[in-house]
Order: structure tokens, then C-alpha cells, then sequence
């Protein structure tokens, strides 16, 4: 079963990592700066994770695929590593949608 982990970066701010229940990653967060609204992110990511429409595909420069999960006001509240291919970045977005709901949620010390 995947898990959100919980950290805090070298600024203090609050990010979150989804992780598929083999640890790979496979949604990070943008840096909040409580820990509340990252505890807010978390549950926008189990709401927004399971309507395809909030996945954004895109290519970045060097023709790599990835992905952003949008919420519904438009705002990226998660995005992917690069993937190899189209289908592994499928396969990432599935991970997602099948993780994200019922993820346990773990805090990090640093």
C-alpha cells in the first residue's frame, strides 16, 4: 500500500512525497509553509487524484514525460519524476489514482 511521507526541506518549508507501496515515488509537492496546508495538499491529492482530467500530461526539453495533478481551481498540487516513456508515465499516473486514497500518512524528521 503506498504511503505520503512528510518532510521538511533545508528552508523549512513542509513537502510530501506519494509513494507506491514498492517505494518509488511518484507524486512530489511544492513547498508549504505549514504544516497544515501540507496536511490540506495530502487530501487535495486523495480528492483531485481520482478524476483523470486533473492529470496533466506533458513533455519536458529533453522529450521526457511527466506529469502534474491540477486541482480543480487549476493549481499543481503534485507532479512526477521524468519517466522513460509515455506508458511508464501512464503507469505512474495509474499508480497515483490507485495509491492516493487510501495512503497512510507518515512524518520524516530531519
Amino acid at each position: 500500500m503506498g504511503k505520503f511521507e512528510i518532510n521538511t526541506d533545508k528552508s523549512g518549508k513542509f513537502r510530501f512525497n506519494l509513494k507506491a507501496g514498492n517505494g518509488q515515488v511518484i507524486l512530489s509537492s511544492q513547498g508549504y509553509t505549514t504544516k497544515a496546508a501540507c496536511d490540506n495538499g495530502i487530501e487535495s491529492v486523495r480528492k483531485h487524484s481520482q478524476d483523470d482530467g486533473n492529470f496533466e500530461r506533458n513533455t519536458a526539453k529533453d522529450g521526457s514525460p511527466y506529469f502534474n495533478l491540477k486541482a480543480s481551481n487549476g493549481q499543481v498540487i503534485g507532479n512526477s519524476e521524468m519517466y522513460s516513456s509515455e506508458s511508464a508515465m501512464e503507469n505512474g499516473i495509474a499508480s497515483v489514482k490507485k495509491n492516493a486514497p487510501d495512503a497512510s500518512v507518515e512524518e520524516i524528521s530531519s
